[in-house]
Parts: structure tokens; C-alpha cells; sequence
């Protein structure tokens, strides 16, 4: 690659600070976009990805609706924490930021998104995710990567995070791969693969569900970035119930004091160091991107949003980050946020009953967050269902009223102006019923 020696060290700061955080970041579009005229020409658009199954109740909790409540019981946001949106929804406390844009009209919320596939398996929900299919295994290339095809030859340079690249970057458009080794975490995902193995034994996905929720406690008893536990009461050999089960966890999650006038470690500056790395991760892919032939086009994978068990103390901290990570975006583009539209999107919901581990399984529809400078003002993007038993998806999810295909496409018409005849061939092919979403920009 011929970047300049500016470029090159941007971009080595930038990957040492996702490897300490354990982030897939990867780039395309250096000069995809240079036959392109006027402020087209510097139009940006970032892609991050939760993997696991981000829960989109808590993210936007719907505290109006009249039935969340008691669905969520102890893990549900309550009114007076969640940071109001309108007469129904919120953002999780976590997210101030996110919430900031959005009293400013530059950040919604599309609270009933999902993908075309409703397995609920890792493995399938993040292929059709990434490609962009109708179906599982429909295509082999990701959407991402077809959209710098589509919009024409040009010599492309790509750079990606890891052992390879994305599947929602690989394609004709080549990118190159760098390695960071064992700075990056990559047991996060372990997990939620090895769950999709075992759903089909009953005995082996019980013992995994019980080492899960063991795995979570060591977790939040045992590490810097978690919060200091309370003290759990002695089993007397009866089952916990949900309700029990989940307060303990958002006790758990909230607490910070020690007990017996203990010395807790400090679980706030902690989460606070790693809060200001996320928003310097941030700033310095903006500032990447801002340089002259900088990508136009990013994508970012988040590992650990698969919350089986003590959820609240979880995504109290995975909120943190992103509002950090999407902060520092913001921050650090500048006057090119203006140009810019960031999608956070994930493969499925959660459950919309808490499960008796204070945490969600497996669920459909979840919530995307749609930012930029450039956004048109407006309240939600699709429709909401409800939370009414009848509303729910097989009597247990979010049920999607928007087609997350819909969204990507909207986004790369209205911003990217991509081809809308491409959008339905290449980019997304066999989705003409998955309208695009209008007046984002």
C-alpha cells in the first residue's frame, strides 16, 4: 500500500488501540469515491457491528409502552434512568452521547429491526447479517464489499483487523490484513459459537447455560472493569426465582460499595480508562478517515453482546464503550460529521422475558441506531409493535416491522448514492420486497 508516512502512522495507532480493546476495525474506499463530483465526493459512511445479539430493549428501552415493565422485571430500565426520547422510548443511561445527537436530530433509533433470517444461530443470523442474502449461505461475498463494486472500477485500498477480513468486506475489492496477535481477545466469540453447537443436545446446552452464568459471575467478581459485587445469599438448595435472579444481578451491576467496610478495587476509574480508549479509538479512525485519501467507507465489530446472564452489569459497561467509541467518531470527524452516517446494527434481539439468570436468550427483532450530521430530523424509523403478548413474535420476541436490508439500503441511496437498480441486484440481491427506508438524509 502506498499511503503516505502520516497515514501510515494513523493507522498504526489506531489498530493498537482496537487490539487493546480487543475491536475488529477494517477500511475500504480510499479512492472509490474519486469520480465522484462535489460533496458526494465526501460522503462517509461507518458500519458497527455487536456481535451476539444486542439486546434492543435495553439500548431503547420502551418505558412507555405499558407492558414493558413487567416483562423485563428487575432488568428493565425504569423510567426515571432511561434518557427520554419521546412519550415511549429512551436510551439506556449509558448512552449520553447518542442521546445529546438525538435531542439535536442527529441520531434515531429503528426499535423493531431484524434480517431476513429467523434461526436465531449466531453462525446463520451474522452470514445473512454480513452478505446481505435473503437466506443463509445465499451469497459469499458481504454487502459492504459489492457496494464499492457496484458503484464502479477503481483502485481500491482496504485494510482490515485481524487474521482476515469480515465477511461483510470480503469480495472482489481486495483488502489487506494485518494480525495483532494475542493483543486481541479472540475467545469473546467463543461462546456464542459454541452455544449454536450445543442447542441441539439438551444435556450439553443446560451445562453450557450453567457455565455461562458461572462464567458471569467470575467475570464481574473478577475483573477491574466490572463492578464491585454484593454478597450473595447461601442456596438452600431451591431454585432462584427470575425475579430474585435478576434483582441480585442489577444489584450487583449498580453497586459500588464494599461490604464490611472492605477496600473494593476501583471499579470507576477503571471503567473510566477504558471508556476514554474507546473514544480515542474513535477519534483517531475519524481522524483517518478525515485525511486526504483516507477511507470513505469503515467497518467496526464489537465482540460480547450475547447476555445469557447477568446482563445489566454487561451492557452497563458495552453501552459505555460504544457512547465512547461513537463520541470520539463524532468529535474527531469534525466538520466531516456533517458527511458522515453511522449505523449500529446487530443479528437478532433478545428475548423479550428477562430469563432466570438476569439475563435474555435468543430473540428477532432488536434496535439499530442511525447517526450523522447530515440525518433529517424524525422520531423513530418503522414502526413499533408493541410489547402486547398478541404483538409478540412466536409469543417470545420483539416482532420486526422493519427489514434490515431496508435500512442499509436507504442509507447507501439517500447518502453514498448508490444505484438503486444496483442496490437490488448486486448490493442486496433478491430484495425487492425490502423497500428502502426514505428521507434519512
Amino acid at each position: 500500500m502506498n499511503a503516505p508516512p502520516s497515514s501510515q502512522i494513523s493507522r498504526r495507532s489506531l489498530l493498537q488501540r482496537a487490539a487493546g480493546l480487543g475491536v475488529t476495525v477494517s477500511f475500504l474506499g480510499g479512492s472509490a469515491f474519486a469520480a465522484a463530483d462535489g460533496a458526494m465526493a465526501r460522503r462517509k459512511m461507518v458500519v458497527v457491528i455487536c456481535r451476539g445479539g444486542m439486546d434492543g430493549l435495553t439500548v431503547s428501552p420502551p418505558v412507555g409502552d405499558p407492558d414493558y415493565a413487567a416483562l423485563r422485571s428487575a432488568v428493565a430500565v425504569s423510567p426515571d434512568q432511561a434518557l427520554k426520547l419521546d412519550g415511549t422510548f429512551g436510551l439506556h443511561p449509558a448512552l449520553s452521547s447518542v442521546h445529546a445527537l438525538a435531542l439535536g436530530g442527529q441520531a434515531r433509533i429503528a426499535p423493531a429491526i431484524a434480517s431476513p433470517d429467523r434461526a436465531r444461530s449466531h453462525f446463520e443470523a451474522q452470514d445473512v447479517l454480513e452478505t446481505g442474502a435473503a437466506q443463509v449461505y445465499g451469497v459469499n461475498t458481504g454487502w459492504l464489499n459489492r457496494t464499492l463494486e457496484a458503484m464502479g472500477p477503481s483502485r481500491i485500498e482496504g485494510l482490515s483487523v485481524g487474521a482476515t477480513a469480515p465477511l461483510i468486506l470480503r469480495g472482489k475489492v481486495q483488502a489487506a490484513s494485518w494480525s495483532p496477535g494475542k493483543g486481541v481477545d479472540e475467545t469473546a466469540r467463543l461462546p456464542t459459537l459454541l452455544q449454536d453447537l450445543y442447542k441441539a443436545d439438551p444435556m450439553m446446552s443446560r451445562a453450557f447455560a450453567r457455565g455461562l452464568e458461572t462464567e458471569a459471575m467470575a467475570q464481574a467478581a473478577m475483573t477491574a472493569l466490572a463492578p464491585t459485587p454484593m454478597p450473595m445469599p447461601v442456596s438452600t438448595g431451591a431454585a432462584m426465582t427470575p425475579q430474585a435472579a435478576g434483582k441480585a444481578m442489577w444489584q450487583n451491576a449498580v453497586n459500588t460499595q464494599a461490604p464490611n467496610g472492605m477496600t473494593p478495587t476501583p471499579p470507576i476509574a477503571n471503567q473510566r480508562q477504558g471508556q476514554e480508549a474507546a473514544r480515542k479509538l474513535g477519534s483517531t479512525l475519524a481522524g483517518f478517515m478525515v485525511q486526504d485519501g483516507g477511507p470513505r467507507i469503515a467497518a467496526i465489530s464489537l465482540d460480547g453482546w450475547d447476555t445469557h446472564a447477568g446482563q445489566v452489569g454487561q451492557l452497563n459497561t458495552r453501552l459505555t464503550y460504544l457512547d465512547a467509541l461513537l463520541d470520539g467518531l463524532n468529535s474527531g470527524l469534525g466538520q466531516e460529521w456533517s458527511n458522515t452516517v453511522v449505523v449500529v446494527a446487530t443479528e437478532f434481539g433478545r428475548t423479550a422475558r428477562v430469563n432466570g439468570t438476569g439475563g435474555t436468550d435468543h430473540g428477532t427483532g432488536s434496535t439499530a441506531l442511525v447517526l450523522g450530521g447530515g440525518l433529517r430530523k424524525g422520531g423513530i424509523i418503522g414502526d413499533w409493535p408493541t410489547l402486547k403478548q398478541e404483538a409478540l413474535f412466536e409469543n417470545r420476541d420483539v416482532r420486526p416491522t422493519l427489514d434490515m436490508r431496508g435500512l442499509f439500503k436507504g442509507v447507501l441511496a439517500e447518502h453514498m448514492g448508490v444505484d438503486r437498480a444496483a442496490l437490488e441486484t448486486t448490493v442486496f440481491p433478491d430484495s425487492a420486497a425490502a423497500k428502502p427506508v426514505t428521507g434519512l438524509v
